[in-house]
């Protein structure tokens, strides 16, 4: 009997963290960071980095391991051009796609994905940008490629992310690939 009480405890105990898993999940929350910006330097073209922030919201849907996670947020990316100052500030919709690895709230994520990027300027608003979104309208927008990693735990999420961009930004009379680097912390709602 003892036997067979310790068998059922361990596939029980063993079976517990697959299960988590296994299982379809859902999960939406807020998230807010930072963001390292490094612009691509070609000739006699003088750059330098500078912090700027992100902030909106995440949802996340998973099985067997897996996920996909779509986000919307607001960034703001800033970068020094030739001794001036250029802000680029954008809604960023990130599609990612990844793993997980853990169970009981605790676990690490790697993911990666495609961002598209809708420009906010003096000619555009947040409602104008979002407008574009719902819209499709892809004049105004930068593509990306996001690769990162983050730590679950419980309700509360760390994520650290690369961002390549794909496409050239405008600023001024000239044109850049923007590159960043996203530290974050998301809160998971539900």
């Amino acid at each position: 009997m003892k036997k067979i009480l310790l068998i059922l405890t361990v596939v029980f105990a063993t079976a517990l963290p697959s299960r988590a898993q296994v299982i379809p999940s859902f999960a939406f929350g807020i998230k807010g960071g930072m963001n390292l910006t490094s612009i691509s330097k070609s000739g006699t073209f003088d750059a330098s980095n500078q912090a700027g922030y992100l902030g909106g919201v995440w949802a996340r849907f998973g099985a067997l391991g897996f996920n996909f996670q779509p986000e919307a947020y607001i960034t703001g990316k800033n970068v020094t051009v030739d001794g001036v100052k250029q802000k680029f500030t954008s809604v960023d919709v990130p599609l990612l796609f990844g793993g997980k690895i853990g169970a009981f709230g605790l676990g690490a994520r790697f993911y990666t994905g495609p961002l598209v990027s809708f420009a906010i300027n003096k000619d555009q608003n947040y409602g104008t940008a979002a407008g574009n979104i719902a819209h499709l309208n892809y004049k105004d927008q930068n593509y990306a490629w996001n690769v990162g990693a983050g730590i679950d735990i419980r309700s509360v999420s760390v994520d650290l992310r690369y961002e390549a961009g794909l496409s050239k930004q405008s600023y001024g009379t000239g044109s850049t690939k923007i590159n960043l680097f996203n530290l974050s912390l998301a809160y998971k709602i539900f």
